[in-house]
């Protein structure tokens, strides 16, 4: 497998729409392409999916552990990959470079594609880019050209060929129609534009134009993944898992759903549509927009019976996020479930945004007190719990601490995301605790 991962100096620079184009532009041409988001993100990797018409996944070495991403990257479906970095190059945990892309891709050895959106600037450019380049085993090979017009184009690319070794793979002009809408968590789900398809297609068709696809595909080379498959699998449990999945709950990693459903029953289905829950030993709610589609869910009533009997009776319920505001007893003024005692209220601004170090404050069918594992948050709530917390928290490379994750009942629910390849007793503690309690 080939690889390129695509990058840029900062956030806003266009990424998400020039990976869309050059995968579905690589495509075009016949390639057989995967892509992966490097990060948390669970929404752009859902628009990749779209432009390759393959799973994606993620790479991140806190969430994932360094074993763990070297076992999704081998994971990977297509003879070339391509990556979509996150935020700036260089940009990492806290005030570092750990786990960003170039951390990541220097552990991998992929080469990078650095996308450039120049703002106000002309020769100022060249010193950014070239000082970006030269840092120690930086990865960046070529640069491409967003949001500019063919004249101011020849103006850079003449200065990189004469002041730099890298390549110039290019531009692209600004085309609003190629533009995609967001929210507060970011992009607008890829399921709710109904044009994106043809937004993905606009943008292969303009990088086809104007930037250098046989260069681009020249620049890819096969990593370096060291997996170790035997450090992640599991035994097959007697267990059914039920997993809410629909535009409300999207947010799960892929390598939480191929571990489940490796090693066990699962079964999906919709809070949002279904009337009534599936079967099952445990259900997982995973993050996404509930409060997004909070009339909707509060409307399917027979729903909001049916899990909070489910909890009531001693049914296993874990919540992620979204799932756990699902299972408070209010989001804003609609009803939820109830599950747990307290309201979440949104916010403008993002609470608590990031890594995050968790250590179980007492014994669950997560693990026993003491168990440490990783996460992270991203969400504009905020949430008052009327009931015990059992998630000790502290902000990776911060002081910051604070508890979370409530427990009532065989319930556990809480902000935090987990991903399970870097927490993997967790989910054996998980699944032999609702293995055993149904025997």
């Amino acid at each position: 497998m080939k690889s390129l991962l695509i990058s840029a100096p900062a956030s806003g620079s266009g990424k998400t729409t020039i990976t869309l184009g050059l995968i579905r532009a690589l495509k075009n041409k016949g390639l057989d392409v995967c892509a992966y988001k490097a990060g948390p993100d669970y929404i752009d990797r859902a628009f990749l999916e779209k432009a390759s018409g393959k799973p994606a996944g993620n790479l991140d070495m806190h969430l994932q552990g360094i074993e763990g991403m070297h076992f999704a990257f081998s994971k990977a479906l297509a003879e070339h990959c391509i990556i979509e970095g996150v935020m700036g190059f260089f940009d990492g945990i806290s005030n570092t470079y750990l786990n960003s892309c170039y951390d990541i891709s220097r552990r991998l050895q992929i080469p990078t594609l650095l996308v450039y959106a120049p703002k106000g600037e002309m020769f100022s450019v060249i010193p950014k880019i070239k000082g970006m380049a030269e840092f120690e085993q930086s990865t960046i090979r070529s640069v491409l050209f967003n949001r500019v017009s063919e004249k101011y184009y020849k103006l850079l690319s003449s200065a990189v060929k004469e002041y730099t070794d890298l390549e110039v793979a290019g531009y692209v002009p600004k085309i609003d129609q190629a533009a995609i809408d967001s929210r507060h968590l970011g992009l607008v789900q890829s399921e709710e534009i109904k044009d994106i398809d043809q937004k993905i297609e606009i943008m292969a068709e303009s990088l086809a134009k104007t930037a250098d696809l046989n260069a681009i595909e020249s620049l890819m080379s096969p990593p370096l993944v060291n997996a170790t498959p035997e450090a992640f699998s599991l035994r097959q449990y007697d267990a059914t898992i039920a997993i809410a999945r629909d535009k409300a709950f999207s947010f799960y990693y892929r390598e939480n759903l191929e571990l489940l459903e490796a090693c066990c029953r699962v079964v999906y289905f919709s809070p949002l549509q279904d009337r009534k829950l599936p079967e099952c030993d445990l259900i997982y709610f995973g993050g996404g927009y509930p409060e997004v589609f909070r009339q909707e869910l509060a409307a399917n009533a027979s729903m909001l019976e049916a899990v909070r009997s489910y909890g009531n009776n001693g049914g296993f319920i874990f919540g992620e996020c979204g799932g756990f505001m699902y299972l408070l007893e209010y989001i804003e003024d609609s009803k939820m479930v109830g599950l747990l005692p307290g309201k979440c209220t949104l916010t403008k601004s993002l609470q608590r945004f990031g890594y995050i170090d968790l250590v179980l404050s007492r014994d669950c069918f997560l693990g026993p007190a003491g168990t440490k594992f990783t996460g992270h948050e991203f969400h504009k709530s905020t949430a008052r719990v009327e009931c015990p917390a059992i998630y000790d928290i502290r902000k990776t490379k911060g002081d910051a601490r604070w508890s979370c994750g409530f427990h009532y009942k065989n319930i556990i629910a809480g902000y935090p995301h987990i991903n399970f390849l870097s927490n993997m007793e967790l989910l054996k503690h998980m699944l032999s605790t609702v293995e055993v309690s149904h025997r």
